[in-house]
């Protein structure tokens, strides 16, 4: 099976299903605690930028609008 027939079949998944493999294929490529390491240094320095006012944040609904009309939901 190609990735491309990989992938078609794994949109014939509900929802659900997509995200519980989409949360098995992540965690498979986790290389342990450096990545965590790498993701809270990055948390921090976001949270940093954010608080100095150097970035603006964006509203959440802002987000799941743009996600939306993204995707087509």
């Amino acid at each position: 099976m190609t990735v491309d027939q990989l992938e078609q079949e794994a949109l014939k998944l509900s929802p659900s299903q997509r995200a519980r493999l989409a949360k098995l294929l992540i965690a498979s490529l986790d290389d342990g605690a450096e990545s965590d390491q790498e993701w809270l240094a990055e948390a921090q320095r976001r949270d940093e930028e954010l608080d100095s006012g150097e970035v603006a944040g964006t509203p959440a609904e802002v987000v799941r609008e743009r996600g939306r009309s993204h995707f087509g939901q």
